[in-house]
Formats: C-alpha cells, structure tokens, sequence
C-alpha cells in the first residue's frame, strides 16, 4: 500500500509539473505581445495570460470540476477579460496619453535582452500565482478536502468575489473621474476611504485564490509555488502602489488640497494608518 501511495504521488506530481509547463508555453505565447510595447508584458499579456490558463485548465482537467473548481476558474477568467478591456479601453482614453508618453519613454531604450528576461519572468510568475487553481483540479476525488476544507474553499472563493468587486467599481469609479476632471486627482467612491483600492482588491483577489486551494497543498511543490506567486504579486502590488505615489507627488504635490488628501487617507489598506510608501524598499513592481 505505500509503495502505491508514493507511486500515486509521483505520478501527480508529475501531471503538476506537465500542466505548469504546458501553461508556461501558454503564458509566453500570450504575453509575448510585450515585444510590441514592453508594458504589454505586464498588463494586456499579464490580463489574457490568466483568461487562457484558466480556460485551457477547465478543459484539460473537466472531468476533475466541482462547482467550486468551476466558479474559481471562472472568476479567474472574468477577472482577465475584465481587466484586458479595461487596459486597451483605458488606452483610448486622452486622458491616458501622457502617462502612456511617459511609459514609452522610459523604455524606449531597453535592450532585447532584458525584454526577454522580463518576458520570461513574468510568464513564470502569472503561472505560479496560477497554481492554486491548477492543484484544485488536479487534485483526485480521494484527495478532495473533509468539511472543513470545502468551508476553508469557499471562504477563498468569497474573498475572491469581493475583491473583484472592489476592484471593478475602483477602475470605473477612476475612470469616470477623468473623464470628467482630467487634470484632477481622484478622491471619491471609493478612493475617500483608501488611495488605492484597485491594487487593495488585486491584493485580496489573488490572496483569495491561495485560500481557496488551501486545503489542496498537499506536497512541498504546492506550497512552495503557490506561495511564491502570492508573495511576488503583493509586492508586485506594493511597489506599483508605492510608484503611483511617486508619480501623483510630481503631479498633485504642490497643491494644499492634494496634501490634506494625502495625510488623511491611507495609501493601500483603509483604517491602517500608512500613509506613504516613499521610505519602504520594494524590488518588484
């Protein structure tokens, strides 16, 4: 019998392995339109990278859907169309040109090299932050997790739910401002409780999906992948919030109204008295 349950574990072990490269493969042919402009790597290329991992593992894998396995794909695919159109809408805006400008020219002169780098990192990583949902549906009938496991399930399942609510009514909430006031910094909705929600709901969403396959790590591969794409998207997340800081002092920062905002609200968690990101030292994002 445990020459049996060693065999069964290396073999799904290896399936974890073959479908993680199967949608490295997949990652690296989505987001390779960052060679066409280097923050497609980790915007349009990161959104639909996610969509298409997500439906190639409901159709590999169907015969292992439960409804929870479904509606976490599910949400993983809506949250990738979600914020693809968002991103290629927001570039028709003219009121995105300039931070568009501003992009460009800041990587204007990247070598192919590190272009390629960046397009294999990244790839690697929208997989690991993946993986949770891959090691539900991988998972066999006997592996399924107890009562206690299934709660834990759908306990990550509903803070994915609210985060991409969240994250969904700040983008529209933001976009709706400049539309109408360009040149101002955005402060309503959603913004008057936190300076950030949409990096605050990325934070949670992914965090939902690593609960949610909680019960499911049941060897070291899992826990280690799964984590490490959890804690590389939040200071992913960290370091972007901490860069739009930079980036609204250069625009905001010599009007009162913009400081009284900033010393008011908190930057990335409501009701958490952090105010600035400026002195913390994050090397992602």
């Amino acid at each position: 019998m445990s020459d049996l349950s060693s065999w069964l574990r290396l073999e799904f072990a290896s399936l974890n392995l073959q479908l993680m490269l199967v949608l490295f493969v997949l990652a690296l042919v989505i987001s390779s339109i960052g060679f066409y402009r280097v923050v497609y790597f980790i915007s349009i290329g990161y959104a639909f990278s996610i969509v298409a991992m997500a439906a190639t593992v409901m159709i590999m894998l169907r015969e292992n859907l439960t409804v929870a396995a479904a509606l976490q794909n599910l949400l993983l695919a809506f949250w990738g169309l979600r914020l693809g159109i968002f991103l290629v809408r927001r570039e028709l805006q003219p009121s995105f040109g300039v931070q568009m400008a501003e992009t460009n020219q800041r990587t204007a002169g990247m070598s192919l090299f590190v272009k390629v780098m960046i397009w294999i990192t990244v790839s690697l990583l929208y997989v690991l932050m993946f993986s949770p949902s891959l090691f539900v549906m991988t998972t066999p009938a006997a592996g399924r997790p107890a009562a206690l496991g299934s709660l834990i399930q759908w306990l990550g399942l509903a803070i994915m739910v609210g985060a991409l609510v969240m994250e969904s009514l700040a983008d529209r909430q933001k976009s709706a401002f400049k539309a109408r006031f360009p040149k101002q910094f955005c402060d309503t909705g959603l913004y008057r409780w936190v300076r950030c929600p949409n990096y605050l709901g990325e934070i949670l969403f992914w965090t939902g999906n690593w609960v949610a396959a909680l019960a499911f790590y049941s060897s070291v591969l899992r826990w280690v992948a799964s984590l490490i794409g959890l804690v590389c998207i939040v200071l992913i997340m960290m370091g972007s919030t901490k860069r739009l800081e930079e980036q609204q002092d250069q625009r905001y920062g010599e009007r009162p109204e913009y400081q009284d905002y900033v010393r008011a609200v908190p930057i990335l968690i409501p009701y958490i008295p952090v105010y600035s990101f400026k002195t913390l030292r994050v090397y992602l994002g």
